[in-house]
Protein backbone atom coordinates (compact mmCIF):
# COMPACT_ATOMS: atom_id res chain seq x y z
CA UNK A 1 0.00 0.00 0.00
CA UNK A 2 1.62 3.87 -0.73
CA UNK A 3 2.48 5.41 2.04
CA UNK A 4 0.10 8.47 0.75
CA UNK A 5 -3.14 6.45 1.16
CA UNK A 6 -1.26 4.80 4.88
CA UNK A 7 -1.19 8.29 6.14
CA UNK A 8 -4.42 9.96 4.51
CA UNK A 9 -6.79 8.51 6.92
CA UNK A 10 -4.55 9.54 9.87
CA UNK A 11 -4.26 13.19 8.71
CA UNK A 12 -7.50 13.57 7.92
CA UNK A 13 -8.53 12.76 11.71
CA UNK A 14 -5.90 15.39 13.02
CA UNK A 15 -7.91 17.69 10.95
CA UNK A 16 -11.30 17.11 12.16
CA UNK A 17 -9.79 16.96 15.66
CA UNK A 18 -8.70 20.30 15.08
CA UNK A 19 -11.93 21.42 13.74
CA UNK A 20 -13.98 19.91 16.79
CA UNK A 21 -13.70 22.47 19.13
CA UNK A 22 -16.54 24.39 20.94
CA UNK A 23 -18.64 26.65 18.20
CA UNK A 24 -20.82 29.36 20.69
CA UNK A 25 -23.44 31.44 19.55
CA UNK A 26 -25.29 34.34 20.98
CA UNK A 27 -28.51 36.31 20.88
CA UNK A 28 -29.89 38.77 22.84
CA UNK A 29 -33.12 41.56 22.88
CA UNK A 30 -31.54 44.86 22.43
CA UNK A 31 -34.01 47.02 23.89
CA UNK A 32 -32.90 44.85 26.91
CA UNK A 33 -29.08 45.50 27.15
CA UNK A 34 -29.54 47.50 29.80
CA UNK A 35 -31.94 45.83 32.14
CA UNK A 36 -29.44 42.69 31.71
CA UNK A 37 -26.46 44.78 32.78
CA UNK A 38 -27.91 45.24 36.14
CA UNK A 39 -28.90 41.69 36.85
CA UNK A 40 -27.85 40.12 39.94
CA UNK A 41 -29.36 37.57 41.21
CA UNK A 42 -30.89 34.50 39.57
CA UNK A 43 -33.01 31.27 40.20
CA UNK A 44 -33.27 28.03 37.73
CA UNK A 45 -36.67 27.54 36.10
CA UNK A 46 -37.59 23.84 36.35
CA UNK A 47 -35.80 20.90 35.19
CA UNK A 48 -36.69 20.23 31.33
CA UNK A 49 -38.14 17.54 30.04
CA UNK A 50 -37.31 16.07 26.53
CA UNK A 51 -37.34 12.49 24.87
CA UNK A 52 -33.98 11.45 24.43
CA UNK A 53 -32.62 9.69 27.83
CA UNK A 54 -28.61 10.88 27.16
CA UNK A 55 -29.72 14.21 27.41
CA UNK A 56 -32.48 14.66 29.65
CA UNK A 57 -31.77 13.02 32.76
CA UNK A 58 -31.11 13.75 36.58
CA UNK A 59 -26.86 13.34 36.05
CA UNK A 60 -26.97 15.97 32.97
CA UNK A 61 -29.21 18.12 34.66
CA UNK A 62 -26.32 18.36 37.94
CA UNK A 63 -23.90 18.85 35.48
CA UNK A 64 -25.08 21.57 33.44
CA UNK A 65 -26.54 23.32 36.73
CA UNK A 66 -23.17 22.73 38.65
CA UNK A 67 -21.01 24.34 35.37
CA UNK A 68 -23.74 27.09 35.19
CA UNK A 69 -23.29 27.96 39.16
CA UNK A 70 -19.84 28.08 38.90
CA UNK A 71 -19.43 30.56 36.45
CA UNK A 72 -21.76 33.07 37.42
CA UNK A 73 -20.89 32.71 41.29
CA UNK A 74 -17.08 33.52 39.64
CA UNK A 75 -18.99 36.55 37.86
CA UNK A 76 -20.35 37.54 40.74
CA UNK A 77 -23.99 36.49 40.69
CA UNK A 78 -25.74 35.39 43.46
CA UNK A 79 -28.18 31.81 43.11
CA UNK A 80 -31.69 32.41 45.33
CA UNK A 81 -34.90 30.33 45.52
CA UNK A 82 -37.55 31.51 43.26
CA UNK A 83 -39.42 32.89 45.72
CA UNK A 84 -36.46 35.67 46.90
CA UNK A 85 -37.44 38.08 43.78
CA UNK A 86 -34.70 36.70 41.37
CA UNK A 87 -33.62 39.43 38.36
CA UNK A 88 -33.18 36.65 36.18
CA UNK A 89 -34.26 32.95 35.02
CA UNK A 90 -31.66 30.68 34.06
CA UNK A 91 -32.56 27.15 31.89
CA UNK A 92 -31.10 24.88 29.88
CA UNK A 93 -31.77 22.80 26.92
CA UNK A 94 -29.84 19.78 25.14
CA UNK A 95 -29.57 17.73 22.34
CA UNK A 96 -27.61 14.88 20.50
CA UNK A 97 -27.42 14.63 16.69
CA UNK A 98 -25.73 12.26 14.77
CA UNK A 99 -23.74 13.72 11.45
CA UNK A 100 -22.09 12.29 8.92
CA UNK A 101 -18.55 13.56 7.33
CA UNK A 102 -17.76 12.33 4.21
CA UNK A 103 -14.37 13.44 2.64
CA UNK A 104 -12.97 12.62 -1.12
CA UNK A 105 -8.67 13.15 -0.73
CA UNK A 106 -7.26 13.09 -4.73
CA UNK A 107 -4.33 11.31 -4.07
CA UNK A 108 -3.42 12.39 -7.61
CA UNK A 109 -0.38 14.33 -6.53
CA UNK A 110 1.87 12.79 -4.39
CA UNK A 111 6.21 11.71 -3.94
CA UNK A 112 7.83 8.03 -4.75
CA UNK A 113 8.42 6.48 -1.63
CA UNK A 114 10.93 3.58 -1.05
CA UNK A 115 13.89 2.49 0.74
CA UNK A 116 15.73 2.50 -2.55
CA UNK A 117 14.28 5.11 -4.65
CA UNK A 118 15.66 6.54 -8.04
CA UNK A 119 14.45 8.88 -10.45
CA UNK A 120 13.73 5.37 -12.63
CA UNK A 121 13.64 2.57 -10.37
CA UNK A 122 11.50 3.23 -7.52
CA UNK A 123 9.16 6.01 -9.18
CA UNK A 124 7.20 3.58 -11.36
CA UNK A 125 4.70 0.96 -9.19
CA UNK A 126 4.17 -2.62 -9.73
CA UNK A 127 1.99 -1.81 -12.87
CA UNK A 128 3.96 0.98 -13.88
CA UNK A 129 2.52 4.46 -13.02
CA UNK A 130 3.95 6.84 -10.56
CA UNK A 131 3.56 6.16 -7.11
CA UNK A 132 1.52 9.28 -5.64
CA UNK A 133 -0.50 8.64 -9.09
CA UNK A 134 -4.43 7.43 -8.48
CA UNK A 135 -8.03 8.04 -7.78
CA UNK A 136 -9.43 9.88 -4.95
CA UNK A 137 -10.53 8.14 -1.93
CA UNK A 138 -13.21 8.70 0.10
CA UNK A 139 -13.55 8.58 3.95
CA UNK A 140 -16.95 8.53 5.50
CA UNK A 141 -17.33 9.10 9.10
CA UNK A 142 -19.56 8.90 11.72
CA UNK A 143 -20.12 10.98 14.70
CA UNK A 144 -22.26 12.65 17.35
CA UNK A 145 -22.66 16.51 17.71
CA UNK A 146 -24.07 17.95 21.17
CA UNK A 147 -25.78 20.94 21.34
CA UNK A 148 -26.39 22.97 24.94
CA UNK A 149 -28.69 26.06 25.04
CA UNK A 150 -28.73 28.55 27.81
CA UNK A 151 -31.53 30.89 28.15
CA UNK A 152 -32.03 34.06 30.33
CA UNK A 153 -35.50 35.10 30.76
CA UNK A 154 -36.10 38.85 32.38
CA UNK A 155 -37.75 37.05 35.95
CA UNK A 156 -39.73 40.77 36.33
CA UNK A 157 -41.42 40.56 32.72
CA UNK A 158 -41.19 36.64 31.84
CA UNK A 159 -39.66 37.11 28.67
CA UNK A 160 -36.54 35.61 27.25
CA UNK A 161 -33.43 38.34 26.93
CA UNK A 162 -30.50 36.34 26.63
CA UNK A 163 -30.15 32.86 24.35
CA UNK A 164 -26.67 30.68 23.85
CA UNK A 165 -26.23 28.12 21.78
CA UNK A 166 -22.94 25.83 21.87
CA UNK A 167 -22.10 22.69 20.07
CA UNK A 168 -19.18 20.19 20.01
CA UNK A 169 -18.62 17.08 18.77
CA UNK A 170 -18.91 13.90 21.57
CA UNK A 171 -16.46 11.32 21.41
CA UNK A 172 -18.53 8.44 22.22
CA UNK A 173 -18.03 6.17 25.27
CA UNK A 174 -16.96 9.92 26.61
CA UNK A 175 -15.62 9.24 30.06
CA UNK A 176 -17.78 11.20 32.88
CA UNK A 177 -14.46 13.97 33.63
CA UNK A 178 -14.57 14.32 29.61
CA UNK A 179 -18.17 15.11 29.19
CA UNK A 180 -17.99 17.50 32.83
CA UNK A 181 -15.09 19.28 30.99
CA UNK A 182 -16.79 19.45 27.91
CA UNK A 183 -19.98 21.30 29.85
CA UNK A 184 -17.91 23.37 31.53
CA UNK A 185 -15.95 24.48 28.64
CA UNK A 186 -19.13 25.13 27.20
CA UNK A 187 -20.87 27.15 29.90
CA UNK A 188 -17.62 29.24 29.74
CA UNK A 189 -17.45 30.17 26.27
CA UNK A 190 -20.99 30.56 26.47
CA UNK A 191 -21.33 33.17 29.60
CA UNK A 192 -18.30 34.88 28.74
CA UNK A 193 -20.56 37.15 26.63
CA UNK A 194 -23.33 37.61 28.94
CA UNK A 195 -23.87 39.89 29.92
CA UNK A 196 -24.12 41.62 25.93
CA UNK A 197 -21.77 43.67 24.92
CA UNK A 198 -23.38 45.37 21.61
CA UNK A 199 -20.93 46.31 19.26
CA UNK A 200 -20.25 50.01 18.34
CA UNK A 201 -21.66 51.18 15.00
Amino acid sequence: MRLLFRITPVLLGLALAACSGIRVNTNYDPTAVERIEDFRRYAWLPQPQGKDARVYNDIIDVRVRMAVDQELKARGYQRVDMSEDPDFLVGWQGAIDTKVSVDTVDSFYGYPWGPYWSPWSSFYGPYGYPYGMGGPRTYVREYDVGTLILDGVDAREQRLVWRGTAQAELHRNLSPDALQKKINDAVHKLLSRFPPRPEAS
